[in-house]
């Protein structure tokens, strides 16, 4: 295996990135000012402002899962346990003593341990509670006279809130780590570029050269 600058991370992987970050922060503010946090917009556009941003959101995520899917791309995301205690033990004690990272990315496989099974979690539990929980309450007239509706109203208001305070926790652990290991710089650039160091085998360095000469530099 060599380490080699390769491109890992798509034009559209990228701008799906930052583009469902900039929802998900529009979001949570709107959110918690239609929960009175604060008074930064009036709840009218609050809610316009949400409503707008949730449903521009959904659209990103249908294309993005099509792009998973259509491009195998899904299989960075399957968790397993090899290799994660290892991370888990990095993360608990190893970085504290300037231990090296035990996760070397690989061409096929660029998401440690820990990670793909965070994602996976984000994108198989929280996601989804936000997304059911949000396109009920959005069209609550649909079915507003149903018995005991404000009371199923309160409680899909209740896990919609929880989810999005969870998904909130992620993020705020998503750039604490960021700044674990190497420079932010280092972690932050392979998102703009595409392009990180992965250990690739002598195999995928030969087909890389030869057929995608612009993703190895």
């Amino acid at each position: 295996m060599a380490l080699q600058r390769v491109k890992i991370f798509s034009l559209f992987e990228r701008f799906w990135h930052w583009s469902q970050m900039l929802l998900i922060v529009l979001l949570l503010i709107t959110g918690f000012g239609l929960h009175g946090f604060h008074d930064w917009l009036t709840f009218k556009q609050a809610v316009t402002l949400h409503t707008g941003a949730a449903l521009t959101l959904l659209l990103l995520w249908a294309f993005g899962t099509f792009w998973l899917f259509t491009t195998r791309n899904w299989r960075h995301f399957i968790p397993t346990i090899s290799g994660m205690w290892g991370v888990l033990r990095y993360y608990s004690i190893g970085i504290f003593r300037g231990e090296r990272h035990p996760y070397r990315k690989a061409y096929w496989r660029k998401h440690n341990p820990l990670q793909a099974l965070a994602y996976t979690m984000l994108k198989l539990v929280l996601f989804p509670a936000i997304w059911i929980t949000g396109l009920i309450y959005l069209f609550y007239f649909a079915w507003r006279d149903m018995p005991r509706a404000t009371e199923y109203l309160q409680g899909v208001a209740l896990v919609h809130t929880a989810a999005a305070f969870a998904i909130l926790a992620f993020l705020f652990i998503h750039v604490y780590m960021l700044t674990t290991g190497h420079s932010f710089r280092d972690h932050v650039m392979p998102m703009i570029t595409g392009f990180d160091e992965v250990d690739l085998t002598p195999e995928e360095e030969a087909y890389l050269r030869k057929d995608q000469p612009e993703d190895i530099r």
